[in-house]
C-alpha cells in the first residue's frame, strides 16, 4: 500500500509559478512510475508528466517546456516545478505512483487555479 500526499497548490496570476510536492508513504525508489495528472471541471483526468524509477520523463505537450519533473528518493518526493502558468492550467492536480504488480495508488489532489 502507498500513501501519497500532495501540496503546493494555490491560486497564481498567469504567468506566475508553483511548485507542487508528493509524499510517499514508503520508499519511492521501490515505484516503477511516478506521475502527476489534472482534471479540470467538466474534463478528463490527463496525465501532466510522469518520471520512471530510472529517471526517464515524459510530458503532455500542452506543459513540456514549463514544466518540469524530478524525484528524490532520499526525502520520498516527486515535485513538478510549473512555469508560465496559464488559465487553461486551472484543475485539481493528482499525484499517482504505478508499482508493477500492484497497480495505481492516487493522492486526494490539490487546486491550482491560474487566474487571467
Amino acid at each position: 500500500q502507498v500513501h501519497l500526499v500532495e501540496s503546493g497548490g494555490g491560486l497564481v496570476q498567469a504567468g506566475g509559478s508553483l511548485r507542487l510536492s508528493c509524499v510517499t508513504s514508503g520508499s519511492i525508489s521501490s515505484i516503477n512510475r511516478m506521475a502527476w495528472y489534472r482534471q479540470a471541471p467538466g474534463k478528463q483526468r490527463e496525465l501532466v508528466a510522469s518520471i520512471t524509477s530510472a529517471g526517464s520523463t515524459n510530458f503532455a505537450d500542452s506543459v513540456r517546456g514549463r514544466f518540469t519533473i524530478s524525484r528524490d528518493n532520499a526525502k520520498n518526493t516527486v515535485s513538478l516545478q510549473m512555469t508560465s502558468l496559464k488559465p487553461d492550467d486551472t484543475a485539481v492536480y493528482y499525484c499517482n505512483a504505478y508499482k508493477q504488480y500492484e497497480g495505481d495508488y492516487w493522492g486526494r489532489g490539490t487546486q491550482v487555479t491560474v487566474s487571467s
